[in-house]
């Protein structure tokens, strides 16, 4: 199906599509955040278990680092659409009821999103403020804490760039692999 052509539709092309790189720049923190995890967490079982000298550092690395990779890769599950949705009822919606609630459900992940950036943010303000600090030396509790606000504001893009894009009356692009194969918007239903 060809898209309706227009400045709203290229500006909101635009948009999506730079989004799109913010969120897979997230998504690979989150890939190399998992991958440090592993590798710290395989370190620890070694010089627990080998050497017989326990890193209690690394648990509460290995907790930021988990914290890291769901924040980072929030933005990017949201544009894939590949979060938990109730597909068994929106299948059967007309066409017209199927972007409703897919513009509902964005509208409701920006929101959320909203108030999790504002929440972040007025945390890390709170802890920089009064000076927390981690059990891990010289590491203050609000560079953990960041992470929220990160994750958010790429959710909250996100979920403000599907919006976007169906206002305009187009589909969403999806991931790149689906949308190759032929199917609109991306989607493989």
């Amino acid at each position: 199906m060809d898209e309706p052509r227009g400045a709203a539709t290229r500006a909101a092309r635009l948009v999506e599509t730079g989004v799109a790189l913010l969120c897979r720049l997230g998504a690979l923190l989150g890939a190399l955040t998992g991958l440090i995890c592993f590798v710290l967490v395989c370190a620890s079982v070694g010089w627990r278990y080998f050497l017989g000298q326990p890193q209690p550092w690394i648990d509460h690395v290995a907790a930021w680092l988990v914290v890291a990779l769901v924040m980072f890769a929030a933005g990017e599950t949201q544009r894939r659409e590949e979060h938990i949705g109730v597909e068994v009822l929106t299948a059967r919606l007309a066409p017209s009821g199927r972007r409703a609630s897919r513009l509902f459900g964005s509208a409701a992940v920006a929101v959320t999103a909203a108030i999790l950036l504002w929440e972040g943010l007025s945390t890390v303000a709170f802890s920089r403020m009064i000076g927390i600090a981690t059990n891990v030396e010289g590491v203050p509790i609000w560079w953990v804490q960041t992470l929220i606000p990160i994750g958010a504001g790429l959710l909250l893009a996100a979920a403000l760039a599907q919006i976007i894009v169906l206002a305009c009356g187009i589909e969403p692009r999806g991931p790149e692999s689906k949308a190759h194969h032929g199917v609109p918007g991306g989607r493989v239903e």
